[in-house]
């Protein structure tokens, strides 16, 4: 059961657009009007300037997010996060970055191709040839490609692995998206809090091994390159690492073992309403219960359907922008249409 009030049809909202002029695109082809410079201000979420800083504020965590997320700082285990589409798996990530003084949170997404070479760094060899030619050339100084640090740059996972004194934040977005071998191929450098990298390892017999230096993934100036003694990258402090997953499909049970879990629930009508405040500034509260009142009906008949969704209509309506009567219904409908569905 929900305390909000049985859904019903959406009544017009009242504000200060009308119909003429809520559609930017008439489809009648260029004239003497400009569209665009009646363009209205872009939804929060949907402004780029700090945007990760502001999701990390405007998120609101549940008692069970904030118990888990301590206790996977104070034992030093990632913590893998499940949850519908939409319900503030990656957020979570920000919010306790923001919160700790952690940022710029460190993000690996996940695909079907990623390996944990891909994590952990990269290197340019084809780079790094294409310079040793160029010098015999004459066209680049002499022992540019004697460098080997120039042509490497840590990952997500290798830079939040870098021996810092404060833990960084890893988000490892979609993990469930990944190869089968993936999530056993972490589970060594979970375990280890360290990392190899053999090309450096080659040239421990040097006497100026110690001395490479490699790009982290957050940075992007030479003067930003960091030391790799003797090849292997070994953190001080154990990064906050965020894995999350959509249940995709089963992950095995020594990734569970070595990790830390939580469900993120669906959000009852309570916390949408907050969700809801942290995003905007509501003309209608009963418009608003109405639209929140539609989201659950589809909730509870087991349809997926995301937070965002809902945000997208109400924005639609605290702005002034939604057309009355069948138009509205229509597009309210293709605003919350279900995910699962085609």
């Amino acid at each position: 059961m929900t305390d909000v009030a049985e859904p019903r049809s959406m009544p017009a909202v009242a504000g200060p657009s009308s119909t003429a002029d809520w559609k930017l695109f008439q489809g009648t082809g260029p004239d003497d009007r400009d569209p665009l410079s009646a363009l209205p201000p872009a939804p929060p979420w949907r402004t780029f300037d700090k945007l990760n800083e502001r999701r990390g504020r405007v998120y609101k965590p549940g008692p069970e997010e904030i118990e888990a997320v301590n206790a996977a700082l104070i034992l030093r285990r990632p913590l893998l996060v499940t949850g519908s589409p939409g319900c503030g798996k990656s957020s979570l990530a920000y919010a306790v970055a923001e919160e700790l003084k952690a940022n710029p949170v460190l993000r690996w997404s996940i695909n079907s191709r990623s390996t944990l070479a891909e994590g952990l760094y990269y290197y340019d060899a084809i780079a790094r040839l294409r310079d040793a030619n160029l010098e015999n050339a004459g066209v680049l100084k002499r022992g540019t490609s004697n460098d080997i640090g120039r042509y490497m740059r840590l990952g997500a996972l290798g830079t939040a692995l870098l021996p810092t004194d404060r833990p960084r934040v890893l988000l490892i977005d979609e993990i469930d998206k990944s190869d089968v071998d993936l999530p056993n191929d972490l589970l060594h450098v979970f375990e280890e809090g360290s990392f190899e990298i053999p090309e450096l390892r080659r040239l421990t017999s040097m006497d100026d091994a110690s001395t490479i230096k490699v790009l982290p993934s957050d940075k992007a100036q030479d003067s930003d390159r960091v030391p790799v003694p003797d090849g292997i990258v070994r953190c001080r402090a154990f990064p906050f690492v965020l894995l999350t997953s959509n249940g995709e499909r089963d992950l095995p049970p020594a990734f569970f073992r070595r990790c830390l879990r939580l469900t993120i629930p669906n959000p009852d009508a309570s916390r949408l309403r907050d969700i809801a405040a942290s995003h905007l500034q509501l003309l209608d509260v009963q418009l608003r219960d109405d639209l929140i009142g539609r989201f659950l009906e589809k909730q509870n008949k087991g349809l997926t359907v995301a937070t965002d969704q809902l945000l997208n209509a109400l924005f639609l309506v605290t702005q002034g922008r939604m057309p009355p009567g069948e138009e509205q219904q229509r597009l309210l409908a293709a605003l919350l249409k279900e995910l699962d569905r085609p």
